[in-house]
C-alpha cells in the first residue's frame, strides 16, 4: 500500500532547520508522527514529498521557507491588553513571562500558541509567528506504516471539519 489521500500514515524522521545542523525534532518508532494524509494536518509540501511511498520507504527533502511556514512578520507581532491575562482579577505572572509560550484561541476560535517578548506596564507584547517561521526544513526519515482509515477516523475527521468536538457535540452541526 502506497501513500495517497486519506490513508493514515505513520513516520520517523528527523528534522533540521540547516542540512548539517543540529535535530531540532525527531519521532521515533515508539512514538512516530501519524497523521490522516490529505486532512490538513501537515504542511502540503510534506505530504506532497511522501506520496506514493510505502512502508520501509526512505525519504530526504528539503521544504524551503516558503513551503513551510514562511518568512516570520511583523504583523503577527502585537500588544495585547494586560488585563485578559488576569485569572480571578490578578495578572497570571507566572505563565506570562519573557520567552514562556502561551496557547490562546483567536475570536474565531482557533487554537494558536504566542511567545511572550515582553511584559509592559499595561500590555504584553505577543509573538504569534511559528517558531520556524524563516527557516527552511530538513526531513529525514522512513514509512513505517501506511493503511486505511478506520470508519471511527472518517467519521472524526467530518466532524473536525464541522467544528464538532470529537464524541459529537451538542450544537448545531451534523455530526
Amino acid at each position: 500500500m502506497t501513500i495517497a489521500k486519506d490513508k493514515v500514515v505513520s513516520v520517523i524522521y528527523e528534522l533540521r532547520t540547516d542540512l548539517e545542523g543540529e535535530i531540532i525534532e525527531k519521532a521515533v518508532a515508539e512514538t512516530p508522527l501519524t497523521f490522516h494524509c490529505g486532512a490538513g494536518q501537515m504542511l502540503e509540501k510534506f505530504e506532497a514529498n511522501l506520496m506514493g511511498l510505502s512502508v520501509g520507504s526512505s525519504f530526504d527533502f528539503k521544504l524551503a521557507t516558503e513551503e513551510a511556514y514562511g518568512l516570520a512578520s511583523e504583523e503577527a507581532v502585537i500588544d495585547l491588553p494586560k488585563n485578559i491575562f488576569e485569572v480571578n482579577g490578578e495578572f497570571d505572572s507566572e505563565m506570562i513571562q519573557e520567552g514562556n509560550v502561551v496557547p490562546m484561541q483567536d475570536s474565531s476560535g482557533r487554537r494558536m500558541n504566542g511567545i511572550v517578548l515582553e511584559v509592559g506596564e499595561t500590555t504584553v507584547k505577543m509573538d504569534f509567528n511559528h517558531p520556524l517561521a524563516g527557516d527552511d526544513l530538513y526531513f529525514k526519515g522512513e514509512v513505517i506504516e501506511v493503511r486505511d482509515a478506520t470508519q471511527e477516523e472518517m467519521d472524526a475527521l467530518k466532524a473536525e471539519a464541522q467544528g464538532c468536538s470529537p464524541g459529537g457535540c451538542g450544537g448545531g452541526c451534523s455530526c
